[in-house]
């Protein structure tokens, strides 16, 4: 949970909720199953210490995500330990051995930190009990059987884990939960999946190693790490490129700066209200950014023409989609956002162009980049429209065009954005009015002619 937002009741309630968990958790596992083998007794501590200073290694660089979470390897000396010395020794790792580079630098203000911590001492506390349920505490001398134990409690980890930060990212961001859980578990849950056979692979080596472990493991903890790493700088450098490129496009028609990059950002909401795949919210993002990529073949006659275009230059301007599909054609990495190009002034319908498909037949995420284009253009100064549509008006809009020009579905899941409340980055925009009329009531759920050129 990081910083960002106004913290509301329903997360003060989550957090305090949550911490009591852990700390009543932790205090009864202390009480009732006091540290055990490797970590009972003088030695014990020194063992304690080393398992903390392992995962405070792990902890210390998370590798932050596109969309503002981060990710780390420490999953991985946390099961080790629950493996190894039960609950009470995998509550204290989890909870002192998990403070990272963000929050020393005081980027994570305290009750996020707070929260982090107990939703890890909750899971690791979780994972190890189940463990133990299933005999694996015992079971050394049954590789499998224990393999099958680890893997099953991990999942477990996991799933508390997703669940709790999931509940805290939906309450923070006033997005449906199961949206975000479908979401983060695509984006997390199957990278900590893959980690579970390396931490039962720890504490089994921890056996006849001992701290010698840690160098044993270094390497595939740190190649994991430098692989999120080298993924994300990637992705991120490869989306920078794009918004470059979007943006030499809008500035060809000063109307329309930052056009794409606004579109971008509210299709990328409409789809975490829909709980699309982390996949798919990527190509939402690149759909965004270059859906007017055919402009370029457009003449600046029409382009930039200040009235309303007539039968001749709408024909030309209507065939932007289809320039557009054609210059991304030939890039591989590019060619899943083809579609979202070609299809995004296509009409539920049936009434759209280029291909007049109707309904289902238009791709899911062009669907979505269709509502975001309109909303971006009706709320716009345009040389064609000097008095933009209010928030509620172009909402209305979007209503009354549900089941012709737009899906109603994704028209519901746009009225509940963060955009159509007045709270994203397009409403800070001084020559748009996107504040609610009374910013106390919240927009009823609703279903939907905008159209962007």
């Amino acid at each position: 949970m990081g910083a960002g937002r106004r913290v509301t009741r329903p997360i003060w309630l989550l957090i305090a909720v949550v911490v009591f968990t852990a700390i009543a958790m932790t205090v009864v596992v202390f009480v009732q199953q006091p540290l055990r083998y490797p970590f009972a007794g003088a030695q014990g501590l020194l063992a304690l210490a080393f398992w903390t200073a392992l995962t405070l290694v792990a902890s210390a660089s998370p590798v932050k995500l596109p969309r503002g979470s981060a990710v780390s390897v420490s999953s991985t000396p946390i099961l080790a330990v629950a493996f190894l010395g039960g609950p009470a020794a995998a509550a204290f790792v989890a909870a002192i051995g998990t403070i990272d580079a963000r929050e020393a630098r005081g980027e994570v203000p305290w009750y996020g930190t707070l929260y982090n911590h107990a939703v890890l001492v909750v899971s690791a506390v979780a994972a190890a009990l189940l463990f133990e349920a299933l005999g694996g505490a015992r079971l050394w001398n049954e590789p499998i059987e224990s393999l099958a134990a680890g893997l099953v409690a991990g999942v477990a980890y996991i799933v508390v884990d997703e669940l709790l930060s999931g509940a805290a990212t939906a309450l923070r961001e006033g997005r449906r939960f199961m949206s975000v859980l479908r979401t983060e578990f695509v984006a997390f849950g199957l990278a900590l999946l893959g980690l579970v056979p390396l931490a039962w692979l720890m504490a089994f080596a921890y056996e006849p190693l001992g701290p010698m472990v840690a160098l044993v493991f270094a390497l595939p903890l740190y190649t994991t790490r430098a692989a999120y790493q080298s993924v994300v700088e990637l992705r991120r450098m490869f989306t920078q490129t794009i918004r470059a490129l979007a943006s030499a496009i809008d500035a060809r028609d000063p109307s329309t700066k930052r056009h794409s990059e606004h579109v971008s950002g509210i299709a990328v909401e409409i789809g975490q209200e829909m709980g699309v795949s982390e996949a798919d919210l990527e190509i939402l993002e690149w759909g965004g950014l270059f859906h007017d990529i055919g402009k370029i073949g457009i003449s600046d006659a029409v382009l930039l023409k200040p009235g309303r275009l007539d039968r001749e230059e709408r024909i030309e301007m209507n065939r932007h989609p289809v320039k557009g599909a054609e210059i991304l054609a030939n890039a591989d990495r590019l060619r899943q956002v083809v579609p979202l190009v070609r299809y995004h002034h296509e009409w539920y319908n049936g009434s759209g162009y280029p291909d007049r498909l109707i309904g289902e037949e238009i791709p899911l995420l062009a669907r979505i980049l269709a509502v975001a284009d309109a909303f971006e253009a009706m709320t716009a100064v345009r040389p064609y429209q000097t008095r933009p549509k209010s928030l509620e008006q172009a909402i209305e809009e979007l209503r009354r065009c549900a089941g012709t020009q737009f899906d109603p579905r994704v028209v519901d899941a746009f009225v509940r954005t963060r955009t159509a409340h007045g709270l994203g980055e397009i409403a800070a925009d001084p020559t748009r009015d996107l504040r609610p009329s009374d910013p106390t009531i919240r927009l009823p759920q609703g279903t939907a002619p905008g159209t962007a050129r």
